[in-house]
């Protein structure tokens, strides 16, 4: 039978009674909302944009064994294409070519889509993912733009566009679009994240806090990355601000241990708990209970901004199986897809070795190896937000090396920050300590 999804998309459905489960997709993906799952309870159904949003669900697992319980799903979607439409049978497509590996492939699909059918919001997300997670800050952009005109009564495209603004350092068009977002609808989390990356970006903490908090009621039915990395937003601006124990009852009540096993809960306590400690924050043994769920990551290979992380926190636990990630690290990129084979080998290789030297108090090595991936951390994936703990850890090393030249570049860098952000406490204490250090003064 032939129908249409809540924003007017024809689908093409064996049982009737599966549209709610296809809504609940739609409606929940692109909102961010955990009812996305509520999918997997037409599993049964054959028809083909049913079985590919199943299999969609089941590579966000963004896990070693996601390929693997997504193929069925996505087996029966292919097998059933002749019965869908161009436009179901590109989304499947796509799906495909995301398992396979083939990220180029992918975009550019959901590129096609969003030209051709620009109400298809969950084929535009899905695209802004891997626009994402390959550095390709412009095609987030350029999708969300594709859909504007068609779909500019849906609020959730506009905090689309104003991620896609703010990661292409358009502050101005973000802001406006997340706000227009906001005021369509209150709740709508990925534009309170796309407005907290602004305020963050122009050192607007105070203001970042208060709004993130004053938004934080509606963070309720969502998935467990969305409402722990808006709180991970919301730490961040405290421990600028020099709220350390704030930031650490965030951590422990909103960041970690919503889903203990989801490789992005993973990622964003290892990012904290980092950062904590680069701001002079005791973390006290929180590093092994997250250690106990990273080292179950040690042949995943999904990301390399995943890999990189899990091997920090593993190497900072002081656990061993942070050597056998980077020797896996190190076998797998020669083999990784091409399309994302030179971010696995450039820039994934020598930040392991950076960032593991760095846990085990070698700094020098530590420098060589993320000075050699800084210049194109990019390709790895992530928000500038979530780049900059690198950069973080490359500064820790340049100050605890201690050398008069290792100091004089942490200076340099600081400084620029401070420029920046001038509300920072943690910023402002750092360039005191080092000018120090250099037998300067400390500026403003």
């Amino acid at each position: 039978m032939r129908s249409t999804d809540s924003l007017g998309n024809p689908v093409t459905l064996e049982d009737a009674a599966s549209l709610p489960a296809v809504n609940a997709f739609v409606e929940g993906f692109i909102a961010c909302e955990a009812r996305a799952v509520d999918t997997l309870a037409a599993a049964h159904d054959p028809s083909p944009l049913v079985q590919a949003y199943c299999a969609t669900l089941h590579l966000f697992a963004e896990s070693k064994d996601a390929v693997a319980n997504a193929r069925p799903f996505l087996e029966r979607a292919q097998a059933g294409a002749s019965r869908a439409t161009p436009r179901e049978q590109r989304y499947i497509d796509a799906v495909a070519a995301w398992a396979a590996g083939d990220i180029a492939r992918a975009i550019a699909l959901h590129q096609e889509q969003a030209l051709e059918h620009p109400r298809d919001l969950a084929s535009l997300k899905l695209g802004q993912y891997h626009c994402f997670n390959s550095g390709d800050c412009p095609g987030m952009l350029r999708l969300a733009l594709a859909a504007l005109p068609a779909a500019g009564d849906v609020a959730y495209l506009h905090g689309m566009a104003a991620f896609g603004y703010e990661q292409c350092h358009l502050m101005r068009e973000a802001e406006a679009s997340a706000r227009r977002a906001i005021m369509m609808r209150r709740k709508e989390p990925w534009a309170h994240h796309a407005l907290g990356h602004v305020m963050l970006t122009e050192g607007r903490l105070a203001e970042g806090l208060a709004v993130m908090r004053a938004l934080s009621d509606t963070w309720v039915g969502l998935n467990s990355f969305m409402v722990t990395h808006n709180w991970w937003h919301v730490a961040l601006f405290l421990i600028d601000l020099g709220r350390d124990a704030e930031a650490l009852e965030v951590y422990d009540r909103e960041v970690w241990g919503v889903v203990k096993d989801y490789s992005q809960d993973q990622i964003g306590a290892v990012s904290l708990l980092a950062r904590f400690e680069l701001a002079g924050i005791p973390v006290e043994d929180r590093w092994q209970d997250l250690a106990n769920h990273l080292a179950r990551r040690l042949d995943d290979h999904v990301l390399p901004f995943l890999d990189l992380q899990y091997l920090y926190g593993l190497a900072r636990a002081g656990r061993d199986e942070a050597d056998l990630l980077l020797r896996n690290i190190e076998s797998f990129a020669p083999h990784a897809p091409p399309s994302s084979r030179d971010a696995w080998q450039r820039v994934c290789v020598p930040a392991a070795h950076g960032l593991r030297a760095h846990a085990r108090g070698d700094f020098a090595a530590a420098i060589d190896g993320l000075g050699l991936a800084l210049p194109r951390l990019v390709e790895i994936g992530g928000s500038h937000a979530q780049r900059d703990l690198f950069e973080q850890v490359y500064l820790d090393a340049l100050v605890r090396l201690g050398t008069e030249a290792s100091l004089a570049g942490a200076q340099g860098i600081l400084q620029q920050q401070v420029n920046r952000q001038p509300e920072s406490l943690r910023l402002r204490k750092q360039a005191a300590a080092v000018c120090a250090r250099l037998g300067l003064p400390a500026f403003g």
